[in-house]
């Protein structure tokens, strides 16, 4: 993992930056309707489906690595997922993480054997030694939602998006399922956004990602 410097000197984005983490520090948060017809039509399992394509997909786009770390503003060369996961008998949920530095069956494997180690720990943070380049992912099955936003009032510094998916849902003879996009301005226009999740549409209807059952 490296972390690459941003010049706020020479970088082109400053004014919207200052504009955004200073004069008027903003969040905003945009939800979609992610259409999910071939990852249903393949019984690909969806849960680590969709953060093995978050992940490619963040790791495409220098916005969505932007991060302030030891108070220097720069990049993440990649970032990892970092997922919530859901305890029956707690009833409580731990955040875990998974690397995704290999193919989807790499990546299932070990999202597999990180799920049998801790989803049952009790724990909030169970697995040990969490890596700086994570990027937060959270689903919530039992509903279907068209908004979703999250308040942080002691956030300011944060600029790495938070991702938080819903129940999935049949609408004629496609399958969509609800992701709410979290971002901070200073970073990240609804241009980006757009981009990002134009991208990530595409991978989700596209047959090149071959993602095994």
């Amino acid at each position: 993992m490296e972390f690459i410097p941003i010049d706020k000197e020479t970088w082109p984005r400053r004014e919207y930056f200052d504009h955004y983490f200073s004069a008027v520090p903003c969040f905003y948060s945009m939800t979609t309707a992610l259409d999910i017809t071939r990852l249903r039509q393949e019984k690909v399992r969806l849960y680590p489906a969709l953060l093995y394509l978050l992940t490619q997909t963040v790791n495409r786009h220098i916005p969505f690595r932007t991060a302030i770390r030891n108070g220097q503003l720069g990049y993440f060369d990649r970032m990892e997922p970092s997922y919530t996961v859901f305890s029956k008998e707690t009833e409580t949920f731990s955040s875990i993480w998974t690397l995704c530095q290999g193919d989807y069956a790499t990546f299932l494997a070990d999202y597999e054997r990180d799920v049998a180690a801790y989803a049952a720990s009790g724990k909030f943070s169970p697995k040990p030694n969490p890596p700086e380049n994570l990027f937060n992912v959270s689903m919530i099955p039992w509903a279907r939602f068209e908004g979703f936003h999250l308040d942080l009032p002691r956030g300011g510094e944060y600029l790495l998006p938070i991702f938080t998916l819903g129940q999935f849902y049949q609408q004629g003879d496609r399958w969509f399922i609800p992701l709410a996009s979290q971002v901070h301005h200073a970073v990240c226009d609804g241009f980006h956004l757009c981009r990002f999740l134009d991208d990530l549409q595409a991978q989700c209807l596209g047959s090149h990602t071959a993602l095994p059952r």
